[in-house]
Parts: C-alpha cells; sequence; structure tokens
C-alpha cells in the first residue's frame, strides 16, 4: 500500500485566508538551555489543509464533537478539472463522474490550483463550485468533498451559499488540499483527521491518500 500527502505544510510564510492573523511560531524551549525543546505555535483552525465542520457556517449546526472518527475517512475519489473553462463546476461537469462519485464517500475536485500555493494569485480567479453542484451532491452518501484551493465559495462571498449546502447535510469540506496527478480517477482511501478540539467548528488536517498496490 502506498501512502500519498495531500496536505500543504504549516509553516510561518504560508498563506492564509484574507482577515485570518498570519500563524506564529516562537521558541519555549531549547536543548542547549533546558535540555528539551519546546515551541509556542498560535495558528488559525482554518490554518493550511483544513477541515470545516457544519459550525462553522451554521448557528445550529454540528462541531467536531458530534463526529465520530470514523467520519474522516473512507473510500475516495480524484476527479481531474484542472482542463476546465470557464471557472465553474457545475452539476454538469459533475455528470460523467457520476458512477464513481456513487461509489466513494469522499469526492476530491482536483482543478490543479495548488500549483498557485505561496503566491497572491491563489486567493482569486479559482474555479468556483456552483449551488447548483453542491445541491446535486447532497443526492450522494457522502462523508465529505475536498478541493485544492482556498474555499469552496467565492473570495468575495457575504452568506457562503456552498458551505451552507453541503454543510446543512454534514458534509464536511475539506479546503487547500494537494492533488497530485497519480490519485485521479483511481480508488484509495482517504483520510483527513482533525485535532480532538472540543467545540471546534474547523481544524488543520493531515490529509493522506492510501492506494493498494
Amino acid at each position: 500500500m502506498r501512502f500519498v500527502d495531500l496536505s500543504h505544510t504549516i509553516e510561518a510564510a504560508m498563506p492564509c485566508y484574507s482577515g485570518t492573523p498570519a500563524q506564529t511560531f516562537r521558541s519555549l524551549a531549547s536543548i542547549g538551555e533546558h535540555g528539551f525543546a519546546e515551541q509556542l505555535m498560535t495558528i488559525s483552525s482554518h490554518t493550511g489543509t483544513h477541515v470545516d465542520l457544519p459550525s462553522h457556517i451554521l448557528p445550529a449546526g454540528s462541531s467536531l464533537d458530534a463526529f465520530t472518527v470514523e467520519r474522516f475517512a473512507g473510500k475516495g475519489v480524484a476527479i481531474d478539472l484542472r482542463g476546465l473553462t470557464g471557472g465553474m463546476i457545475t452539476a454538469e461537469t459533475l455528470l460523467p463522474f457520476r458512477d464513481l462519485i456513487q461509489n466513494s464517500e469522499f469526492l476530491l475536485l482536483c482543478s490543479g490550483w495548488s500549483q498557485y500555493w505561496g503566491s497572491a494569485d491563489y486567493f482569486t480567479g479559482y474555479p468556483l463550485l456552483t449551488s447548483d453542484a453542491a445541491l446535486w451532491l447532497t443526492g450522494f452518501h457522502l462523508k465529505g468533498v475536498g478541493v485544492d484551493m482556498i474555499s469552496v465559495d467565492a473570495p468575495e462571498s457575504a452568506d457562503f451559499p456552498v458551505h451552507s449546502i453541503l454543510l446543512q447535510k454534514e458534509i464536511i469540506i475539506i479546503e487547500n488540499l494537494v492533488c497530485p496527478p497519480a490519485l485521479l480517477h483511481s480508488p484509495f482511501i482517504f483520510c483527513g483527521f482533525p485535532l480532538n478540539i472540543v467545540g471546534a467548528e474547523a481544524s488543520p488536517v493531515r490529509a493522506v491518500a492510501l492506494i493498494e498496490g
């Protein structure tokens, strides 16, 4: 079995969503002075590759406490949207992949946008999942939808319609993934385990694909 890392590294200079304070790292102890090393990390719950839970958007939405650990792992498929024209991921865009989605618990939408990670271009112009596509996806038995982009909604969105549609059905959202071409259109086991934070509306995850052979 092969393990494929789908996560961005967490570091001081990494990008973060507009308005979110930058992450900081400060040494608390060093081996030379204290005999052990320790650091203080200040990060947002939406830092890097992370999962969004219903309480992120919905006033009465479930927080992390309501989700058992198996809700963050299952059969996955990554579909290739790198050739998408028009910048919109519609239900018609996804229709040819119906059978793959039907047999999966996690759908990863791989647009290739992660190539812009670390640059200003990453935050604007990325392909958008439309509300009709999100609504269509709620008709499947999905545990989660993941994207290799900063968000499933437009950066200027005020009401976050795609987040709302998916999270109302308790379909978790994984953002800022890395989607290597070797992953596309082949079955794998997706794992994206959050930190076990009481009341969390989101958490960084170490997203991994487990591929047979």
